[in-house]
């Protein structure tokens, strides 16, 4: 009886450590699927905000240009209303001129 008894215990001792190594086997597997899943998520985090980078730097561009093209837009409607100002004083100061000389 007591033989079957060292017997059982030894089994049962056996066992238990088989089961503890299984459990540590299963918990390394879960741990690398785990840090696979964790290097991918941060892996999509890095892309999508490339992504959103490239995006916001895309619309800051058409922006900057936009308002490059409104500034030259105003600058040219202003050069034209000085060249008009000064065409329509042209004349009189070509009669001032005209004027000043005959005066002397």
């Amino acid at each position: 009886m007591a033989l079957e008894a060292i017997q059982t215990v030894a089994q049962a001792e056996a066992k238990a450590k088989a089961d503890r190594e299984a459990a540590a086997v299963q918990a390394k597997q879960k741990l690398a699927e785990a840090q696979r899943e964790a290097n991918q998520t941060a892996e999509q985090a890095r892309q999508q905000a490339r992504e959103e980078a490239r995006l916001m730097m895309s619309q800051a561009e058409e922006k900057a240009a936009q308002a490059t093209r409104e500034e030259l837009e105003r600058a040219k409607a202003d050069c034209e209303t000085l060249k008009q100002n000064a065409q329509g004083r042209l004349e009189e100061a070509a009669q001032l001129i005209v004027g000043r000389v005959v005066e002397q």
